[in-house]
């Protein structure tokens, strides 16, 4: 009798939440999905950086990346969108650019981050990681 209460307890047990080892592998998943996003912010800074010396030589922001002095390789797992005119419409005053996730995001799906001569562009319309606080390295 002991014995069958005991099967029907670990049983429960079992069934009622997650063990150490899946919590572990979500943890895991959502740091790495984490630094791969980081990866996009280091990125986005540089380019911003070589906006600004851009901007500082020429009066204008560059519409190409090719364009920039950027000391960082392209992102692994992001696809990148060239710098186009930003809020102020006016390539000369303000721009934004875009990388969107490429590839399986571990399961949080595609997700863009954007900056612009501001910096991050915390607008969940722009930038959706927003709507993904535990991958955002700025949340």
């Amino acid at each position: 009798m002991i014995n069958q209460i005991a099967k029907r307890l670990n049983r429960k047990d079992k069934q009622r939440g997650f063990t150490l080892v899946e919590l572990a592998i979500v943890i895991v998943i959502i740091a790495v999905e984490r630094s791969k996003a980081g990866e996009a912010f280091a990125y986005l800074a540089s380019i911003r950086a070589a906006q600004e010396r851009y901007h500082a030589r020429s009066g204008s922001y560059a519409v190409l990346v090719a364009d920039l002095d950027v000391s960082m390789g392209t992102p692994k797992y992001f696809t990148i969108a060239e710098p186009v005119a930003g809020v102020c419409a006016d390539i000369e005053a303000c721009w934004t650019m875009t990388l969107t996730r490429a590839g399986a995001a571990a399961g949080f799906g595609a997700y863009t981050v954007a900056w612009s001569e501001e910096g991050y562009v915390n607008d969940p319309l722009v930038s959706t990681i927003e709507a993904i606080p535990a991958i955002n390295p700025i949340s």
